[in-house]
């Protein structure tokens, strides 16, 4: 845990300083690892197994998802029951204000090395970001599996609400696989939505952290390469909130 803690140092920084950090697959792959990832590609393959999104304002059948909830605290982090998603309209204009059920997660990828992984990384991240008198007991932490396709003349929206902030304290998004799509750039900005940064995650494992209580966050949608083959953006987004 120590080696991972170290590993974890530079993102710490970057976050507590700017409000969110770029990881780049190879440094995100060391601190993983460090957590116990393995077999990856199996982990990823569970993306061509997610229900459609049936919930979408706009009318879209882009996105697909699945979806789960834990607990994490000093024990551990354990599954909750199956619920639904829920966000206010002041966070998710397009979509939210409605409870939203959501096929779950299988119990094979929740108990995935490779997610416990990513869960323990954040877990200990994001605790070492919080200041010692509010660190929670517990923390509640809402994981989606995106898929985003995009087809001849219909782009995919990453973020269909736009520039956004999600309603929690902390968000990892991370890339799983990225096929035939240009576009899907990530920006940054601050609480007035002036730009901070912006970055294109483009390798398996690349990964944008952020303080949900400082900045905003948005994805460009994404169009097809060769429009005669399948096109889609995979990303697993993990939030963390006290309870």
């Amino acid at each position: 845990m120590e080696g991972m803690t170290d590993r974890l140092a530079p993102i710490a920084d970057s976050v507590a300083g700017s409000g969110f950090a770029l990881v780049r697959a190879p440094e995100m792959r060391a601190v993983l690892e460090a957590a116990g990832l393995c077999n990856w590609e199996r982990f990823a393959r569970s993306w061509d197994d997610l229900g459609v999104d049936a919930y979408m304002a706009d009318g879209g059948r882009y996105r697909r998802r699945r979806f789960a909830c834990f607990r994490a605290g000093r024990a551990g982090i354990t599954r909750k029951p199956h619920q639904p998603h829920y966000q206010s309209r002041d966070y998710n204009p397009v979509n939210g204000g409605i409870q939203r059920w959501f096929e779950p997660v299988t119990p094979a990828i929740g108990a995935h090395p490779a997610l416990l992984a990513i869960l323990a990384t954040c877990h200990n991240l994001f605790h070492r970001l919080t200041p010692a008198p509010l660190q929670p007991d517990f923390w509640h932490v809402e994981i989606h599996q995106f898929r985003i396709e995009a087809h001849a003349g219909q782009e995919g929206q990453p973020t269909p609400e736009g520039m956004h902030r999600d309603g929690v304290d902390w968000v990892l998004v991370l890339l799983v696989n990225r096929v035939n799509i240009s576009e899907g750039e990530t920006s940054i900005g601050d609480l007035a939505k002036r730009p901070l940064g912006s970055f294109t995650l483009t390798d398996p494992l690349d990964c944008a952290v952020t303080d949900d209580n400082r900045v905003y966050h948005g994805v460009t949608p994404v169009t097809p390469l060769d429009p005669a083959r399948p096109a889609y953006r995979d990303v697993l987004v993990v939030t963390f909130r006290q309870e």
